[in-house]
């Protein structure tokens, strides 16, 4: 891609960043996946049409959803990478998969795809998810009927 490339190191990077989302959402764990992302960020989703700032993500979509499905799981072979020359923006594309809980108790598969764009101040820091798009696949019933408790993160001096 034009103007987008990728070294291994930056790949790896952002390959930990959704092994860390997925531990979190496979987790119910809201606090820790915050961390993840921007103050400002934004996205789409089943559940709203804009979600403007971290807190209305959470709100709108996270917890309309996390909560309802079971073995959240990111696809990390489809992954797809492209950092910005400046190496303060990236974009990565990848499909995940989860269960599904039907109104009845039936379990269903429900795989999808999502979009990240991450930023960060300068090259070697962390990045941030300042947008994120996830769409199920075509076919795929929006709703889940499950009800996992949400986990809190542990403060360090608990563990």
């Amino acid at each position: 891609m034009r103007g987008f490339t990728a070294t291994g190191k930056e790949v790896e990077a952002i390959r930990e960043w959704f092994t860390e989302l997925g531990k979190h959402v496979a987790a119910v764990n809201y606090t820790a996946g915050r961390e993840l992302f921007d103050a400002d960020a934004v996205g789409f989703g089943t559940y709203m049409t804009f979600a403007d700032g971290l807190d209305a993500l959470e709100s709108q979509q996270w917890r309309s959803v996390w909560s309802t499905i079971e073995d959240f799981r990111f696809n990390l072979d489809a992954l797809r990478v492209g950092v910005s020359g400046d190496g303060r923006s990236a974009f990565a594309l990848l499909t995940f998969d989860s269960t599904g809980i039907a109104q009845d108790g039936a379990k269903f598969p429900r795989p999808g795809r999502v979009t990240v764009i991450f930023g960060r101040a300068e090259p070697g820091r962390e990045w941030k998810a300042v947008h994120t798009h996830l769409s199920l696949n075509h076919g795929v019933p929006q709703l889940s009927h499950g009800q996992r408790p949400e986990k809190h993160r542990q403060r360090p001096e608990m563990q």
